[in-house]
């Protein structure tokens, strides 16, 4: 009995450090009215197991490979016991080679996070079918994720998992997604729908050769070659320039930009005059409503 339960603990040890996500997760309710503050606190650890503890590639990762991340969920409104309006801020980093730095690869905020949810009620992925609203979308960005950290690390690497955020958006019937916003492309500009639209979409892959130049060949050298590093840094933002040309406004751009904009500007700060101009030229056209803040932070 017990060699067989050490060749059990032998094959099951690799799978409970395989997983590919560290995912901190946040259940906020500043205007709570009625509700049972149990049923967050059940919300929340549903989560923390959903996230943490189930395989979302075929892929091993180490413990300390796993992808830090957090989401943070604001109730909004409590439509009744157990129906919900939140906001759902998502933020994932990746580290940076030789270095203690963390870059963030994703920052994002999901205004349309719309769900029902009773206390041990099970969170559930499936990539085909849909089960619940919550699912879904926690599961959607799941893959959005991965698919960027994957694109940081191999050029269009995070192609399989765009796929896959595509497929549970397919997976929404038309009645719920009419029903809960955020799915469809009529729902505004911002969306889960623009997001994978946008990374799936030919016009846009120069965002995503920028993701890995940017990271992989930009970042990771700057620990010994700081000069380099920039140069590359400058020739990713012009790849998302060019992209932004094809496809204006794009969710793609507004990403890159959301999770980069402090980043570079830290970056970029004690670099050569003629290389603040470039940086703060390309970035005013890629966010106009900052423009004041990038003249001031690198000059005019």
């Amino acid at each position: 009995m017990k060699q067989i339960l050490l060749v059990l603990f032998l094959a099951i040890g690799p799978l409970l450090s395989a997983q590919e996500l560290n995912f901190q997760v946040s259940v906020n309710t500043p205007q709570l009215a009625t509700t049972d503050p149990k049923v967050f606190e059940s919300l929340e650890g549903a989560l923390n197991d959903f996230l943490n503890n189930q395989k979302w590639t075929n892929d091993v990762f180490e413990p300390e490979e796993r992808i830090n991340c957090n989401i943070q969920i604001t109730i909004k409104e409590e439509v009744s016991t157990n129906s919900f309006k939140a906001d759902m801020a998502i933020q994932a980093v990746r580290p940076v080679y030789g270095s203690n730095y963390e870059t963030p690869v994703v920052t994002h905020i999901d205004k349309d996070v719309s769900f029902e949810y009773e206390p041990f009620q099970p969170i559930v992925y499936s990539r085909n079918v849909f089960n619940d609203n919550l699912s879904s979308i926690i599961s959607f960005y799941i893959y959005v994720v991965l698919g960027m950290d994957y694109d940081t690390f191999g050029l269009f690497g995070g192609d399989e998992y765009f796929q896959i955020a595509q497929d549970i958006l397919n997976a929404v019937p038309p009645a719920t997604a009419a029903r809960f916003p955020g799915w469809r492309a009529l729902d505004g500009r911002r969306n889960r729908y623009w997001i994978v639209e946008n990374m799936t979409a030919p016009g846009l892959r120069g965002v995503r050769r920028a993701l890995y130049s940017y990271h992989r060949q930009g970042l990771d050298i700057m620990a010994n070659d700081v000069a380099t590093g920039r140069v590359i840094l400058t020739q990713a933002l012009e790849d998302i320039q060019q992209a932004n040309r094809n496809y204006p406004n794009s969710m793609a751009v507004r990403l890159f930009m959301a999770s980069k904009t402090n980043e570079l500007l830290e970056i970029f700060k004690e670099s050569p005059s003629d290389q603040k101009n470039k940086v703060r030229d390309v970035m005013s056209k890629l966010d106009a409503s900052n423009a004041s803040r990038f003249r001031r932070a690198l000059g005019r």
